[in-house]
């Protein structure tokens, strides 16, 4: 592991950026996620710029000539060498004492002086099912005696979503509509969803792609990653229990899904990667998912926080309400470098932009659970929050936001933002 971390991630780093340097700062210097923006003085038709996040402020690259143009996929495309010395000026040039402060601060915005965008273009955009804790509470709900199915345990679930419909954090989106079927009815209904859910979920950019007919090798993979960002895949779980068999989710998924809107470089990850295990007795991965630095530090060790915000919360000015808090590294069977490496196995090519979701990420306690599905047991289970109300799924005018962060002990904490979405009727 120490062959990856370097003077940008010194947790006695300092930035002139003073917001940097609070110890709750999301964006310290040791972090630097990159993301779109355009000035708010530009109004909405303005151009995007590529930024970086530091402290309570955004650094224009271009403006200070370490990128040319506002085409994130070239970012993104950067061989590991030459992210690994952007990174490195940025984090220069950012330094407390930095000769470049003067020049640079010029090319500082406030963050409340911005609008962010989705901070890439998005490709194609693939689901995974690494989340052994949510597929196996789930599987107990539907098929009590066979709550996973038995290729689980051998391959990474997955399937293709829909990339049209991701939407930034912050951005509100309508309650689908769609079919269901009650249990005791004769023929389907068509109306509202009565049973929308979030998921808890990282999303994987990846950065290089590949060539058609050339999968990539798991030792490689990670160099194929750009990063990550918080992601929450909207579910209508009661359109989805009618639709999903034989082929799996549709339009119970692709109406919206919720990304954060700056992306947590891998370099900027590694100070808290963990080694990949099995537990006893399960199967070990085949050969082409096997691979010495993965079972090194193929895990992510990220905390993950979910709340909630009602209409009467917010009217009458109550804070959001944590409703789980648990970690990647607890949840996810299978790592990225595996599910990059399952993904192009059969020749599939991966493109700059492309996203791939985890999965809903639940811990293995219920009150670490990613899903009011599993929060709520199917709905038998309502939560009562601290004003007195309810909730079994969604309400309109709900507003729910995913956190992240990693904090350990010799490194400099950083966090991934917030993935925030409101549902109206």
């Amino acid at each position: 592991m120490s062959a990856f971390i370097d003077a940008t991630h010194d947790p006695k780093r300092r930035s002139f950026v003073e917001s940097a340097n609070q110890p709750s700062c999301d964006f310290p210097i040791q972090n630097l996620p990159f993301g779109r923006f355009r000035p708010k003085s530009g109004g909405p038709q303005a151009p995007l710029r590529i930024g970086v996040a530091i402290g309570d402020c955004v650094l224009d690259l271009a403006a200070v000539g370490l990128v040319d143009g506002h085409d994130m996929a070239v970012v993104l495309s950067l061989p590991v060498e030459q992210r690994r010395a952007l990174r490195a000026a940025i984090s220069e040039g950012l330094s407390e004492g930095s000769p470049k402060q003067a020049e640079w601060s010029k090319a500082l915005f406030a963050m409340g002086e911005i609008e962010t965008a989705l901070p890439f273009e998005i490709g194609d955009y693939t689901d995974f099912y690494t989340g052994i804790h949510h597929a196996t509470a789930v599987g107990k709900l539907f098929r009590p005696d066979q709550p996973l199915m038995p290729n689980y345990k051998w391959v990474p679930i997955g399937y293709h979503g829909r990339s049209s419909s991701v939407l930034v954090s912050g951005t509100d989106f309508r309650r689908p509509q769609g079919q269901t079927k009650a249990p005791d009815a004769e023929v389907p209904s068509f109306g509202p969803s009565k049973r929308l859910d979030y998921e808890l979920e990282l999303g994987f950019v990846v950065g290089r792609g590949n060539a058609l007919g050339e999968p990539i090798a798991i030792d490689d993979a990670e160099d194929h990653l750009f990063g990550l960002v918080l992601l929450n895949d909207w579910s209508a779980r009661d359109v989805q229990a009618w639709e999903y068999q034989p082929l799996g989710p549709f339009l119970a998924k692709n109406f919206a899904s919720t990304i954060s809107p700056w992306v947590v470089t891998m370099e900027a990850l590694a100070p808290f990667r963990a080694p990949f295990t099995r537990p006893e007795g399960d199967p070990q991965p085949l050969p082409y998912l096997e691979g010495k630095t993965n079972r090194e530090r193929g895990q992510l060790d990220i905390f993950l926080e979910v709340l909630l915000q009602t209409k009467q919360m917010r009217e009458s000015g109550d804070a959001p309400v944590r409703l789980s808090l648990g970690n990647a590294r607890d949840a996810a069977y299978w790592t990225a470098a595996q599910l990059v490496a399952h993904h192009s196995v059969n020749g599939c090519n991966l493109r700059p932009g492309d996203l791939l979701g985890s999965g809903t990420l639940s811990g293995p306690k219920h009150e670490q659970a990613g899903s009011l599905l599993e929060l709520t047991v199917g709905g038998k289970s309502p939560i009562t929050l601290p004003n007195g109300e309810q909730r079994t799924f969604l309400q309109d005018g709900d507003t729910l936001i995913l956190r992240g962060w990693c904090e350990r002990e010799g490194a400099a904490r950083i966090g991934l933002g917030e993935a925030r979405g409101t549902v109206i009727g």
